[in-house]
């Protein structure tokens, strides 16, 4: 699997979002990113095998067979493109439009596709966003919060064991791997 530790990400665009794509895979080309973009690549790209939906489940497939750790995606929303990913095995996606839901998408959900819409992602804030994701991982960043990773954990433990058959026989109640405290916590002041 090509890792994020190893500055290897699969990303993918269509067409509205094939700018702030191009903004944010540049920034990370200079910080010695090896990327492969599976969308479009080019400002006259009207293939509309790269229509949003298409390129979506193709980056979320190489996030299914355990070709790449994490993937990047735009459109001009995030959201349609995030949704076709989400198609996909094993995908976990989420949309972001500032750094702190970048890193929350991480660190508390594990998200392994991250998408952002070039209509509401300025390209300076794309680059602090793929930065923020790229940087951190699952309950990095919480250490003062009590089974913070392991609450969360349990929670992407439980979608990639769901399945919707069982869930449904079982009167629509989910089958508990674990449990753990819920309650909200404040960091301490330093």
């Amino acid at each position: 699997m090509k890792m994020v530790k190893d500055k290897k990400l699969v990303v993918g665009a269509d067409f509205a979002g094939y700018p702030l794509k191009e903004a944010v895979c540049a920034h990370l080309r200079a910080k010695g990113w090896e990327i492969e973009d599976l969308g479009v690549k080019s400002p006259d790209d009207n293939d509309t095998e790269n229509m949003f939906h298409r390129v979506g489940l193709r980056v979320g497939a190489k996030i299914s067979e355990g070709e790449y750790e994490r993937a990047l995606l735009f459109c001009g929303t995030g959201m349609g493109i995030h949704i076709a990913a989400s198609k996909c095995p094993h995908v976990h996606a989420g949309v972001v439009e500032s750094v702190p839901a970048a890193l929350r998408a991480i660190t508390g959900n594990g998200v392994n596709v991250l998408a952002m819409g070039a209509f509401y992602v300025a390209p300076a804030m794309g680059c602090d966003i793929a930065d923020a994701y790229l940087n951190a991982s699952l309950g990095s960043g919480y250490e003062w919060w009590h089974n913070f990773y392991e609450f969360h954990k349990l929670a992407i433990d439980e979608l990639e064991a769901f399945d919707y058959e069982t869930y449904k026989a079982n009167g629509f109640k989910m089958k508990h791997l674990g449990d753990y405290d819920l309650t909200l916590e404040t960091k301490p002041e330093e």
